[in-house]
């Protein structure tokens, strides 16, 4: 059994995000990157899936500048098997990495492919969905567990009355949540023997996939700062507050 696994190089989420000057975009430059908290989920449960038996070769892919094969180093010295970069300098939207993906899965072809629900940097959570439609595959979105037997995955989703369980007909796509599981650190001999695992590099070109970018960033800014709270004599008072601000009694 094969599973493939999407990852992203993004801004590690302890970094503090700085607005470019002119507001077009978030300012990247000398900045701590790292692979998308929710992809090194998905790449943490193909690995403890690989290890207990059902999966044989785990597949990384990522989509971005060549800088993203740091990513994938990460993701192998973590446990998987081989990874796939297809280099593009231009930002690539949830839909075209989605048809990117399809194109991989048609070459590969995978019994399962598994990615984070979304990115941190666009919180889009758009790609998996849109991936199930182009293949007509079975999902599963938001796991919290993830179960393989003969041809099908169960896979344990929260929602809001408490835990969902659905049987996916496999080949499935599954996107993971957060307490799907805790990612190991990669050791140090295992990132040594990263170094000399396969890594295949394309381009988009390679595909023939239009990555033309359909959605245009206009403006960003950062949120306003939260102004000083007020103190406030008696109940009276807070009542007379809140009625002047709208809010009903």
């Amino acid at each position: 059994m094969k599973v493939l696994v999407p990852v992203k190089r993004v801004l590690d989420y302890n970094v503090k995000p700085r607005v470019k000057a002119d507001g077009s975009g978030i300012d990247l430059a000398n900045v701590k990157m790292s692979m998308n908290p929710f992809d090194e989920i998905a790449v943490e449960e193909a690995i403890r899936l690989k290890e207990n038996g059902p999966v044989e070769e785990i597949v990384v892919v990522s989509i971005g500048e060549q800088k993203a094969q740091e990513t994938l180093r990460t993701a192998l010295a973590m446990g998987a098997d081989r990874a796939i970069l297809i280099t593009s300098d231009d930002r690539v939207e949830p839909l075209g990495v989605a048809k990117l993906l399809a194109k991989v899965v048609e070459e590969e072809s995978p019994d399962m492919v598994i990615l984070g629900k979304q990115a941190i940097d666009d919180d889009n959570n758009q790609t998996g969905q849109m991936l199930a439609a182009l293949l007509g595959w079975s999902q599963g979105t938001f796991a919290s567990k993830v179960e393989l037997g003969e041809g099908k995955a169960t896979v344990t989703r929260e929602v809001d009355g408490g835990l969902e369980t659905d049987e996916l007909k496999l080949p499935a796509i599954v996107t993971t949540d957060l307490r799907l599981n805790e990612p190991r650190y990669a050791s140090l001999p295992n990132i040594m023997k990263a170094k000399s695992k396969p890594m295949a590099t394309k381009t988009v070109a390679d595909y023939g996939v239009d990555v033309t970018p359909r959605i245009t960033v206009t403006n960003v800014s950062e949120p306003p700062k939260r102004t000083a709270g007020v103190k406030v004599a008696d109940v009276d008072e807070l009542v007379a507050k809140l009625k002047a601000m709208g809010v009903p009694a």
